[in-house]
Parts: C-alpha cells; structure tokens; sequence
C-alpha cells in the first residue's frame, strides 16, 4: 500500500517544478522561488512517505517472522512432547517386564550420582 504523503509529495514537487519553469520563462522570480520552494517540500514529503512505508513494510515482515518462530516452536513443543510419552511408555514397559533388573539399575545410578555429589563436596 502506497502511503497518501508519497502521492501528494510527488503531486506538490511536479506542480513546485511547473511553477518554476513556468516562473523562469515568464522572467518571475518571485514564481521562479515558490516553484522551488513547494518542489522541495514535495520532495521531502515524498521521500518521508517512502520512509513511512518501508518501516510498515520491515514491521510487516518483522510481525510475518515472529509468527514463523511462535510456528517452529509449537511444532518443536508438541514433537519433544510426543518423545517424552514414547519415552515414558518404553521405560514403564521395560520396568515391567524386568522390574528386578530395573531396580539394580536404578540403585547403581542413584549409589553413581550420590559419588558425584559428595566428591563435589571435598
């Protein structure tokens, strides 16, 4: 979308030029003047609509990459949450189907990281 201070700015610095030529040809100086005078501001608004645009346009994109990333983390979500219930499943499976084993195991890495604790201490 075209901003509105583009299209009158280049509507006032077409007509600022206009008045110009026309006040050059006419020998007016005072034409001549205001011909530049309304060209430059329809120049700066033209170019400040241009500005105007390309910040609604960097929002836009910025606005269309926080979705993408809110996207790529609820697919991340939702896919580390389905792991955790196959996970789950398969250990209970496995502690059911050898649970003396399973509590062997369980004990050595408990007694494992009760080491790690108390070497830390010293």
């Amino acid at each position: 979308m075209v901003d509105t201070d583009r299209i009158t700015g280049a509507a006032r610095e077409l007509g600022g030029k206009l008045q110009g030529a026309v006040g050059d040809l006419t020998g007016s100086h005072r034409d001549s003047a205001e011909g530049r005078f309304r060209e430059a501001q329809g120049a700066a608004e033209n170019a400040y609509g241009q500005a105007k645009d390309a910040v609604r346009h960097a929002a836009g994109r910025a606005h269309d990459i926080a979705d993408d990333a809110q996207d790529y983390a609820e697919d991340a979500y939702e896919r580390g949450s389905q792991y955790l219930r196959r996970g789950t499943r398969q250990v209970s499976h496995q502690v059911a189907e050898y649970p003396l084993a399973s509590l062997v195991i369980a004990g050595l890495v408990g007694f494992g990281l009760g080491l790690l604790v108390n070497a830390s201490r010293d």
